[in-house]
């Protein structure tokens, strides 16, 4: 998946070739990992970088030599840029002021930032509601980039992104699952109208990669639905998704 901007393409072509998302070995950590805490959250006190030594080995990396730091970062760049750009829009379009969500913070330790007391573990990723940021381990979610592919950081970024949208919105539903599945359906819309407005560019694989991600981070078998915490099955997941992706906002329950 490619951002551009003025019309130009915002990363290069080189290395950007067919797209083969493989899920081998990730799909419990993502399982384990889909929970979205939404309490206020203290901050890591110095800024995070992958680390080489815990990311995943060159066997289970992206045949196509995606797979750097830098181009992870610019990944997260580009995703945190539109997603910005498009909810000003959505804003603007029905009167409304925009306010940005504050900060995005990368971490790597059990601990390194907390939740209403308690410690947030590795391997997640999360919206806070009063500290307005996300937060997000930043060696799990490269180990995520390198092995499904890039389109999944921007469907990342969306998601915790909508939950910032729904707390600006005033939307709180009485089941978790409701939460997670509208901001699915809110992360598709995001990516399928920058899609279809040009600001980002499908390559080959992409729609595959946002689909066995989300089957990746459904709930696992046996979980209630009604349960806090609950998220949704992979097929409930992948279908909120890419009825926002396909229909736009209007799919997903905001009036």
């Amino acid at each position: 998946m490619r951002h551009r901007r003025d019309g130009r393409d915002a990363v290069a072509e080189g290395g950007r070739g067919q797209r083969r998302g493989r899920l081998a070995g990730l799909a419990v950590a993502l399982v384990a990992a889909a929970a979205c805490m939404v309490e206020p959250v203290s901050e890591p006190e110095q800024p995070t970088e992958p680390r080489e030594a815990t990311s995943p080995s060159a066997e289970v990396t992206r045949a196509d030599g995606t797979d750097t730091v830098e181009e992870f970062r610019q990944d997260l760049a580009d995703a945190q840029h539109v997603a910005e750009q498009y909810w000003a829009e959505q804003f603007q379009a029905s009167g409304q002021s925009f306010r940005p969500i504050r900060r995005i913070i990368p971490y790597q330790r059990d601990g390194e930032v907390s939740c209403g007391g308690q410690e947030v573990p590795r391997n997640n990723a999360v919206y806070c509601t009063v500290s307005d940021f996300i937060a997000y381990d930043i060696n799990w979610s490269f180990g995520a980039f390198r092995q499904i592919g890039d389109a999944f950081v921007f469907y990342l970024l969306g998601h915790e992104y909508a939950h910032g949208i729904q707390t600006r919105l005033g939307i709180r539903y009485s089941f978790t699952i409701q939460q997670e599945l509208q901001a699915d359906c809110m992360a598709g819309a995001y990516l399928g109208d920058s899609v279809r407005a040009g600001r980002l560019t499908l390559e080959d694989g992409d729609l595959d990669e946002f689909n066995e991600g989300l089957l990746a981070v459904g709930d696992d078998p046996g979980q209630p639905w009604f349960a806090e915490g609950s998220h949704g099955t992979p097929e409930q997941r992948a279908e909120a998704f890419f009825r926002g992706y396909e229909r736009s906002l209007s799919a997903c329950d905001l009036g």
